[in-house]
This record gives structure tokens, sequence and C-alpha cells, in this order.
């Protein structure tokens, strides 16, 4: 893609050069979303409210900010404090700023005049924050569309703009989310170093840890240490300008696969490949989860833990003993993207395919993971065992081996194209390069390119 011309988001060195054009192109694709719905009038504006500082608890003690996921994909900016305004029949655009203080520039910085993020957002007008209702009443519009509407993954509901004056404005709070939310999708960007931010808590697991789907939170806070024969299961991602990534390694901390863990390793490849094989636009999401269910329940035959039909185990949903979470989501301005259940789009109430953060048909444009894992949970080993449905399926000798194993996930970040899809992920995948990247690399860290098996 040729450099677009205009300001840029740029960290310098080998970070991404963001063009700010990009967040012109998404005002554009939402103000045409906007006129096409009929119950949108005439003089209609967007109007946003961006992120607010915050301190930890009672202290002073700021926490790092990071702008509002909608506010950012709207105009691409970086201040807290701020507001934002689209014209929906012109696609004028309005920046609000703080206006500060003049102690800000003894302690935080220079201040900036309204000309300054003029020109670094490319936005047509900019004006402080203390001026929101004088400047939107003399624009006359006949209705503000304000964002409300509930994150479907978080179930919270997403923060509505408000100011001093709004009480004088018609406004609406049901048009704009359900609109902004199928434009925000479509996007993603490629990270590479200046972020901040990680796009989520990091999930570090070894050993019996590498099958807590979510290790890492307060009650089991990454806190063991590392055994020489452990599974290591790292689930991280870096957030460049507020787009975020969502990348797996499994790998063994002392840098050779045993034959049990080359096994389920290698069995998580292989439904990783041949999910990435079978993407394309018009492909049904849960129709993935099922390929990657049905290629572990396959191979985990193949090793011995399980015995019988794997039509019968498909029957009695025994794929989501070994992996209950779903296959993947779609990635974004947030890690947990939205537009995963827009209206007409239900929640399949089914094992393993309820834990699915989207059932759409794949579009080209989309960004998700593909993320399938093998894990053998006591709890849910117990369970299959109970059950004379699923248990019949089980050969619990060969199980009692991989208690305790943990877990492998393999989950890469893609971009579905016109006839498949991009990979977006570049790190070691196969057992053959896993083991030659760390026996490499235990003088320091190894810069690598793209790995062979990476190339689609």
């Amino acid at each position: 893609m040729a450099a677009a011309a205009g300001p840029s988001f740029w960290l310098g060195n080998e970070t991404l050069k963001v063009p700010v054009a990009l967040f012109a192109l998404n005002r554009r694709r939402l103000c045409d979303r906007l006129r096409q719905n009929k119950d949108v009038q005439k003089n209609s504006v967007v109007l946003l409210q961006g992120g607010e500082e915050t301190q930890r608890y009672c202290t002073d003690t700021g926490i790092v900010f990071r702008q509002e996921s909608y506010f950012h994909w709207t105009f691409g900016v970086t201040e807290a404090g701020c507001f934002g305004a689209v014209d929906v029949d012109t696609g004028r655009s309005m920046l609000f700023v703080p206006q500060l203080p003049e102690s800000y520039a003894v302690w935080m910085g220079k201040i900036h005049p309204p000309e300054f993020f003029k020109k670094k957002y490319a936005v047509d007008e900019v004006h402080y924050v203390n001026e929101i209702s004088s400047v939107l009443s003399s624009k006359k519009p006949a209705v503000l569309l304000t964002l409300r509407g509930v994150n479907t993954d978080s179930g919270n509901v997403s923060k509505e703009a408000s100011f001093e004056g709004i009480s004088q404005f018609n406004v609406n709070n049901k048009i704009l989310h359900p609109e902004i939310a199928e434009c925000l999708f479509q996007h993603y960007c490629y990270v590479r170093g200046g972020m901040r931010h990680t796009s989520y808590t990091c999930i570090c697991g070894s050993g019996e840890n590498s099958s807590v789907l979510h290790y890492g939170h307060a009650g089991a806070p990454n806190d063991r240490t590392i055994e020489d024969g452990d599974l290591c299961l790292f689930d991280m991602g870096g957030e460049y300008y507020c787009y975020g990534s969502d990348i797996t390694c499994t790998f063994p901390a002392n840098g050779k696969f045993t034959p049990d863990q080359r096994a389920i390793y290698e069995a998580v490849l292989k439904s990783s490949r041949a999910v990435m094989k079978a993407v394309k636009p018009g492909v049904a999401w849960p129709d993935m989860h099922r390929l990657a269910d049905r290629v572990h329940l396959e191979e985990l035959t193949k090793i011995g833990i399980l015995k019988g039909n794997v039509d019968d185990m498909v029957k009695v949903h025994l794929g989501a003993i070994f992996m209950p979470h779903g296959l993947g989501h779609l990635l974004g301005i947030d890690v947990h993207d939205v537009g995963g259940y827009p209206e007409g789009v239900e929640r399949i109430d089914l094992p393993g395919l309820r834990s699915l953060r989207t059932a759409r048909s794949l579009e080209q444009g989309m960004v998700l993971t593909i993320e399938p894992g093998i894990y053998f949970i006591d709890h849910l080993l117990d369970q299959a065992l109970r059950d004379p449905a699923q248990s019949c399926f089980i050969n619990n000798d060969v199980l009692q081996r991989f208690r305790g194993f943990g877990g492998v996930r393999i989950e890469d970040d893609i971009a579905v194209t016109a006839s498949g899809m991009e990979l977006l992920t570049c790190v070691p995948r196969t057992v053959e390069e896993i083991e030659a990247f760390m026996a490499e690399g235990q003088s320091g860290a190894k810069p690598f390119d793209c790995l062979s098996s990476q190339k689609q």
C-alpha cells in the first residue's frame, strides 16, 4: 500500500505509520450508512464523547490513558477530555478539545491552540469543549445522534455523550450504536513496536496452569514458577494506536517437546491450518469451530485418548470437553471487537458454540483470531466421565497420563480476503521451528523473518 499523503500517527524507528486519513474514511463510511437509514433525519449530527483521564482509587496517581474505542475509530484522537461531532449530510467533522489552564504549561507541557489539532487530525473545525453548546446551536441540527448500546461480550453499556446544555437539543441514542458497531469491525492494523498498552491482561500459564483459559487474573496472577519439562502457554498482544493484537504461543520450557506434548501440539496445529485453509467470504464462523472440533477428536483418537466413531462423538459435543471456548473472535480497536452479534445473528446455545463471540458468516475485510486449543481440565474431564453418553468414547487409562498436562492453544490473527485469508502473525509454529528457535535463542533475543510455515 502506498504511503498516504497528509498527517500520520508515528512513534518513529520501526513502528507503524498510520495515516489519519483512515479516520476520515471511517467517518465517511459511517455517514454513508446513516444516510441509508430511513430513520435518520436530514441535518442530523453524530456526537461522541472521548475518554477521561482517571486516577487509581482515591489517590492522585494517574492511570495511563487509553482512548475510548468508538471515539478513536471515528477521530484517531489520543488526547483525553475531547468531544467530536460529524454532520451526517455533509461529512463535515468537528473536534472539541479542553481549554487548558496556564498551569498546564508548567507541569504538563506546551498548550497547543485549536489550529494545532485541526492540522494534527485533519478535521474541518476545532473548538474548545466549553463552546460545544454554542457551536452546535449555530449548526441548528435536527437531532444529535449519541451512542448508547450494550457490548455483547462484557454486558456493559457504552458511554453516551453529555455536556452542559444538551437538554436544549433533540437527542436520539438508539440509531447510532448498531450503525457504528457494524462499521467498526472492518479495520485492522499490523502491530510492531511503540506500544504503551497491551491489548488485555497477559495470560502466561505453565504446567497445569496452561489449561486455565484466563489465567493471570487477580486470583491466579501468573505467579507459578516455570519448571523444567513444563509446557508454557503465553497469550499476549500489544496495542498500537488503540489497534489490538492477540497471539498465543505454546512451547516447552526446556526447548524440547516430549512425545505427548508434541502429539497434542501437532493436533492443535493441524486444526488451526485446516481452518485457515477453509476460511473465505461466505463461510459461517460456527462451521469453522465445528471443523476445529472434528480435527481435535480425530487426532485425540489417533493418540489413544478417545475411541470410537468421531461422528458419534460430535453428536454428544465431546469436542467441548477439550475446547470449551470459541474458535476465535473479531479483532480491531478492542481485542474482542464489536459487531459479533448484530441484529439478526443469534448465539447458538450448544456446548462450545455458545462461547463463540460471533456467529456471523465471514466477509472480506473482517479481522479475526483463529485460536483452537486442546486442554485437560479436571472439572470437564470428570464431568464427561460421569456422563455415559460421553464416557463411552474415553480411554481412561490413557487419559490418566494427561492429567496435569495443562493445555495447548495456537492463536493467530487473520484478515479475510476476497478469495481466502491473509495471515498477520509471524512466529515459529511447527515443532521443528520452535525447537530450532529456542536452541538458537538461548544466548539472547533472536530476530527472525517470517517463517515458511507462516506463509500462505
